[in-house]
């Protein structure tokens, strides 16, 4: 379980996304600015198998490619151009590998929160190779990172692989029986969005104690504080500075 003591306790959500390209370096530099002690970021398997740290499953939406990430090899992903649609200024951010990320988290005092997120059928690729290569660069000694995911597949993957680092499941709409999916991998945490957790709902959770709640994505400081005083764990924000200050 992770220890959420930290006050206020924030993630910073593809870094601090709110300020920069989501899941760049330069997101990740403002993240560990801001006082964040949390990070969280997304990864997917190259062509040629190499984890790189993007959020969905195409490259059109956050850099100037087309087409699928699964697709792309690694020297592909290099040649993009990943700051520019979200602002001029972030013109040539690239597509950082999921080992320069973990490496900067490491030096940063970053806790890593690593979302896999396989493309359809590279499931068990995916975890394996982001998890092995985790492995190799996160020291024995320092507290371990949490492996998140929506595919319980994965969380199963890691399990075995990892069995001693946190696990999170996410869930992308509500259901009753999320705390029989979370217990069926062994996940400590659930990620659930703040956009269905309703006061019962809420109420539901926190009576249950264990695992515990992790809300994404939060920007308003005064949901953030209803949310934890409700029974959160912690909140997952595009923008760590603001809601560090605010709470």
């Amino acid at each position: 379980m992770i220890n959420f003591s930290i006050v206020p306790p924030l993630i910073a959500h593809r870094g601090a996304s709110a300020l920069a390209p989501e899941n760049t370096m330069a997101a990740f530099y403002l993240a560990a600015n801001s006082g964040a002690k949390f990070v969280e970021f997304d990864v997917h398997l190259t062509h040629d198998g190499v984890p790189v740290v993007i959020h969905d499953d195409t490259l059109n939406r956050t850099t100037d490619g087309k087409g699928a990430v699964a697709d792309a090899s690694w020297a592909d992903m290099q040649r993009l151009d990943a700051g520019s649609w979200f602002d001029p200024k972030y013109a040539g951010e690239k597509v950082p590998s999921f080992a320069e990320v973990l490496r900067f988290a490491l030096d940063s005092g970053l806790r890593p929160m690593i979302e896999i997120k396989p493309c359809r059928g590279r499931e068990q690729a995916t975890t394996m190779i982001t998890l092995i290569e985790a492995a190799k660069i996160w020291p024995r000694d320092h507290t371990p990172p949490a492996v998140l995911s929506f595919d319980p597949q994965v969380l199963g993957i890691a399990a075995r692989l990892q069995p001693h680092w946190p696990r999170l499941m996410s869930f992308n709409s509500w259901t009753n029986n999320w705390h029989e999916q979370a217990a069926s991998v062994e996940a400590e945490m659930v990620g659930m969005d703040n956009d269905y957790l309703t006061a019962p709902r809420m109420e539901m959770i926190s009576r249950s104690k264990e695992p515990a709640l992790l809300v994404f994505t939060v920007n308003d400081a005064a949901r953030a504080k209803q949310l934890l005083d409700q029974g959160a764990r912690a909140i997952f924000t595009d923008n760590p500075a603001e809601l560090i200050k605010a709470l």
